[in-house]
C-alpha cells in the first residue's frame, strides 16, 4: 500500500493543488473489497478490508469527525476497477492537511498564500464593455464587496481591465483577519480560493454570505458570458468540470465542519 499511495497521491508534502497535478500518472487497480469507518481516541478513520489507511507520509488518515470519514469512505467505495484519485477530493484534502498543514507555522503559510489573492482578487477587475457584461459582474460581485466593506471593514478598490491596482493595507489586513485559524478550514478555503481565483468568494462561502451555487456562478461570470457569445470551449469545459469535483468536495467538508456553507 505504501507504493500505491506514492503513485496515486505523489510524494509527501504536496499542497492540495500539487496533489491534483501529481495525480495524473499510471492508474492503479482497486486492491480492496470492503470500505469501512472506524472510530478511535484520536478521531475517525477509513478502513480498506479492515486495515486503516495511511497518508503518503505514513500518518494515520484520522479525521476530526465521522462525517468527513464518511465522505472519504464514499470516495473509496465508489472506485471501480481502477483508482481515480482525481475523483477523491476529500481524501486528497485530508492527506494535505495531515501531511503538510498540521503545525501552526504551516497553517500561517497557507493563510499567507490565501491572503495574496486579496491583492489581486478576481472581483476587483471589471470589464469596460459591453454594458450587459458590466451589469452581470456587478450583480454577482458587488454584494460580496459590500459585505467585505460593511462586515469586515475591508474597503477595496476596483479597476477596469487587467492593469494591477494596489489595495489599501488596511483592507488587506482586515480581510486577512477574517481567515480561519484551524488547519481543516484553512486547507478547504485554500482549495476554494485557487479554484475560483477569489479569496473573497471563498470567505463569503465560509461565512455563509453566498451559497455554494452562487460562489460557483460568480467565479465563472466572464467565462459563461464568452460561452454564450462564442460557444463552448470543450477544453475549458473539461477543466471546469475537474475543478467542480474539487469545489464540491471542499463544500462538503465545510458543511461537516459546521461552517455556514450551503
Amino acid at each position: 500500500m505504501r507504493e500505491l499511495f506514492d503513485d496515486v497521491y505523489g510524494k509527501p508534502g504536496f499542497t492540495v493543488q500539487e496533489s491534483r497535478e501529481k495525480s495524473t500518472g499510471t492508474r492503479r487497480k482497486r486492491f480492496y473489497t470492503t470500505v469501512g469507518v472506524s472510530a478511535g481516541e484520536d478521531g475517525h478513520s477509513v478502513t480498506l478490508d479492515e486495515k486503516t489507511i495511511r497518508t503518503p507520509s505514513r500518518n494515520p488518515l484520522v479525521v476530526p469527525s465521522s462525517a468527513i470519514a464518511d465522505l472519504m469512505a464514499a470516495e473509496w467505495d465508489a472506485q471501480q476497477e481502477f483508482i481515480d484519485p482525481l475523483s477523491m477530493p476529500v481524501t486528497r484534502l485530508a492527506n494535505s492537511v495531515l501531511d503538510a498543514i498540521s503545525t501552526e507555522e504551516q497553517i500561517v503559510a497557507v493563510r499567507d498564500d490565501i491572503a495574496k489573492y486579496f491583492g489581486s482578487d478576481l472581483l476587483f477587475y471589471r470589464a469596460s464593455h459591453p454594458d450587459a457584461l458590466i451589469a452581470r459582474e456587478a450583480t454577482a460581485w458587488d454584494p460580496v464587496l459590500r459585505w467585505a466593506a460593511e462586515d469586515l471593514g475591508a474597503h477595496f478598490i476596483l479597476a477596469e481591465g487587467v492593469m494591477h491596482v494596489s489595495q489599501p493595507e488596511q483592507a488587506l489586513a482586515a480581510a486577512r483577519g477574517a481567515l480561519p485559524g484551524d488547519s481543516w478550514r484553512v486547507a478547504t478555503l485554500h482549495m476554494v480560493t485557487t479554484i475560483t481565483g477569489s479569496a473573497l468568494l471563498a470567505l463569503a462561502l465560509l461565512h455563509g454570505r453566498l451559497t455554494a451555487d452562487e460562489v460557483w456562478a460568480a467565479a465563472f461570470v466572464d467565462e459563461d458570458w464568452n460561452a454564450e457569445k462564442w460557444g463552448l470551449d470543450e477544453e475549458a469545459a473539461a477543466r471546469r468540470a475537474a475543478r467542480k469535483v474539487d469545489f464540491e468536495g471542499a463544500v462538503a467538508v465545510l458543511r461537516t465542519l459546521g461552517a455556514d456553507a450551503a
